[in-house]
């Protein structure tokens, strides 16, 4: 038999529990990993769209002194020419075509082309999977009470890389934005990475053209003038061809019947 003090104790104890109805604290929760992650990539693109508004020249001259060290450096200087393009794929503080000139002044066609492409196909891939990994699942829950975008987000995975070759050949969207909203929506990685090889045709363009002038930065913009020309146009069409596209299945969306209508 327990002692009466220890009793009376443990029934005041279940009397305040009785009370209260159960109810378990009220526990504040710390930060997320996934909140200070969206918080750090926000800083990140924004600092880069501040840097490139209010001093572009300084972006670019940054990039030019920079790749001046890698070409230094030897094989080291390869290592940090790609994780440079990869910085300029994530962040899009500049376009990717700059560096793809310098890698063809620095590094000729082949080697400039390898190591612009590795380069920007991981940024595309980092930044694809940064949007889907910390924002996808908010994306899916906004749209489990939207029926008709929920049938566009679907219709536009079903697109697969077609959509996605669209988009980089166009020049509607930079580079880093397009990474991330493709993100966000319901495409494949795979096919994302596949439509993301339409972008190397044109990175190639500008490889050659920095090959050629082997001057920098500056010469290679010069020069660029006919081939700038060749990729407004294919960007015009690829643009065309997008708009038509997205419209047809906006439409599609809307007139499919929602789950209420069935």
């Amino acid at each position: 038999m327990g002692h009466p003090a220890v009793a009376a104790v443990s029934r005041r104890r279940d009397r305040r529990a009785d009370a209260g109805g159960g109810a378990a604290p009220v526990s504040v929760r710390a930060p997320s990993r996934l909140a200070i992650a969206a918080l750090g990539l926000a800083v990140v693109l924004a600092s880069a769209a501040a840097l490139n508004a209010m001093a572009p020249g300084a972006a670019t001259g940054l990039i030019d002194r920079s790749v001046a060290v890698a070409g230094a450096m030897g094989p080291w200087g390869t290592a940090l020419f790609v994780l440079l393009q990869v910085g300029i794929a994530v962040s899009g503080i500049l376009p990717a075509s700059l560096l793809g000139m310098a890698a063809g002044a620095v590094y000729g066609v082949g080697g400039g082309f390898a190591l612009s492409a590795t380069g920007t196909l991981a940024g595309a891939w980092i930044a694809f999977h940064l949007a889907r990994s910390l924002f996808r699942g908010r994306v899916e829950r906004l749209l489990a009470d939207r029926p008709r975008l929920r049938n566009l987000d679907a219709r536009l995975g079903r697109e697969t890389w077609r959509l996605v070759c669209l988009l980089r050949v166009s020049p509607v969207m930079p580079f880093a934005v397009t990474s991330y909203t493709l993100g966000l929506s319901s495409v494949s990685p795979g096919a994302y990475m596949a439509g993301s090889l339409a972008a190397m045709p044109a990175l190639l363009g500008y490889v050659v053209l920095g090959s050629i002038a082997q001057a920098g930065l500056q010469a290679g913009q010069a020069g660029a003038g006919p081939f700038r020309w060749t990729l407004l146009a294919v960007g015009f069409a690829a643009t065309a061809l997008l708009t038509a596209r997205v419209g047809r299945l906006i439409k599609l969306a809307l007139d499919e019947p929602t789950g209420a209508e069935a």
